[in-house]
């Protein structure tokens, strides 16, 4: 790995963490509570379609693991399946979606997101009923899912320019 790739992945890494870290203090007043924007899928959607798919997943599980240590440790399994349910739906997204739809990849994203947090909670608390909540997670993720990957597709189109 190339010393500017490696710069490049570190800050990005650092700049997901420092969202991730700072959306967690912010309590949001929506009908589940712990509900949240999702802010620092902004640097893993830019990631997928400026980076690729193979530093993309160095940022989101270093951003995971070190995100859950600053947490709380239970953030892990939800960050961590979460993460890798809308990774791998990013995975063929990336491949025929164009850099003016990195919002449809956020919100195809974001509700992958919820399905895989859903299901770990799920399997943590044993308590199926906790589908019920799925709908609600759906209906303020995917536009958060949408808004970060609009901020990812900004954010794509500015950096082409800094290269």
């Amino acid at each position: 790995m190339s010393t500017k790739r490696l710069t490049r992945c570190a800050l990005l890494t650092a700049v997901a963490l420092t969202i991730f870290v700072a959306e967690a203090q912010i309590p949001l007043p929506l009908p589940v509570p712990w509900m949240k924007l999702g802010l620092a899928n902004i640097v893993t959607v830019y990631a997928m379609f400026a980076l690729g798919p193979g530093d993309t997943l160095m940022i989101l599980l270093a951003r995971v693991i070190l995100g859950s240590l600053f947490t709380g440790g239970m953030t892990l399994a939800y960050s961590l399946s979460g993460g890798l349910c809308c990774y791998l739906v990013m995975l063929p997204l990336q491949k025929i979606l164009t850099e003016k739809q990195l919002w449809v990849c956020g919100a195809i994203g974001a509700a992958a997101h919820n399905l895989g947090q859903m299901g770990a909670a799920v399997l943590i608390a044993r308590t199926p009923q906790l589908v019920l909540y799925l709908p609600w997670l759906l209906l303020a993720g995917i536009p958060a899912g949408a808004f970060t990957g609009l901020c990812a597709q900004l954010l794509l189109g500015r950096m082409k320019n800094t290269k």
